[in-house]
């Protein structure tokens, strides 16, 4: 069971906001903190990707909401973000074939269960797999848990293919990592594919899996 109150603490805000998750079987709480949503850009950012991710979505005049957090790990920890951004947080995959030749960032929806079959018959490709951590942060630039179609900003020489499960676009709103484990973000999903994207130079191939 997952429970929202509003708590004041002299390091948080006053909207800031502590979710507890009850664990019956082993009689604890585990509390994870969402902070207010702002509009605008960390005054600080962690790492290269998320300051590029604030820059580029400031210059194309792309709207969005965000939230800090502490390091989101678990499946709840998404959904308690998205009860306060009011979204569907998307699954995105890195992947690649077995050569390490051929790369693909996969957006799905969080609930969906990923099958690697599924996936290379839609695209008509090899067998895919779970490209390495060490992959993941020279390519994307993030950490595992941290996947998140900004990476594509790195990718200059496009050896990343972005694929889209058509589940995904056919909502309003699209919700993802700054990069980071602890920021998370609110966009239109149009924004996305039909701005951003298109300034990365990444147009994005959809599927149905």
């Amino acid at each position: 069971m997952l429970t929202m109150i509003n708590i004041r603490f002299c390091n948080l805000r006053e909207h800031d906001t502590l979710f507890y998750t009850d664990i019956s079987s082993e009689r604890k709480w585990i509390m994870f903190y969402v902070s207010d949503i702002f509009s605008t850009a960390p005054s600080e950012c962690k790492t290269e990707l998320q300051e590029k991710t604030y820059k580029v979505l400031q210059d194309l005049n792309i709207q969005f909401e965000r939230v800090e957090t502490d390091e989101a790990i678990t499946m709840e920890d998404c959904v308690q973000i998205n009860q306060v951004l009011d979204m569907k947080m998307v699954k995105t995959l890195f992947l690649c074939n077995r050569k390490q030749t051929e790369f693909y960032l996969f957006v799905t929806t969080a609930d969906k269960p990923f099958s690697a079959k599924e996936f290379s018959h839609a695209m008509g490709v090899s067998r895919v797999s779970f490209a390495t951590k060490e992959l993941m942060e020279k390519m994307l630039g993030t950490k595992i848990g941290a996947a998140t179609v900004f990476s594509t900003l790195l990718d200059k020489d496009n050896m990343v293919q972005m694929v889209f499960d058509k589940d995904v676009l056919e909502e309003e709103w699209y919700g993802c990592s700054d990069g980071t484990t602890t920021g998370y973000m609110k966009i239109k999903t149009s924004q996305i594919i039909h701005d951003f994207l298109t300034f990365t130079d990444h147009p994005p191939k959809t599927i149905h899996v």
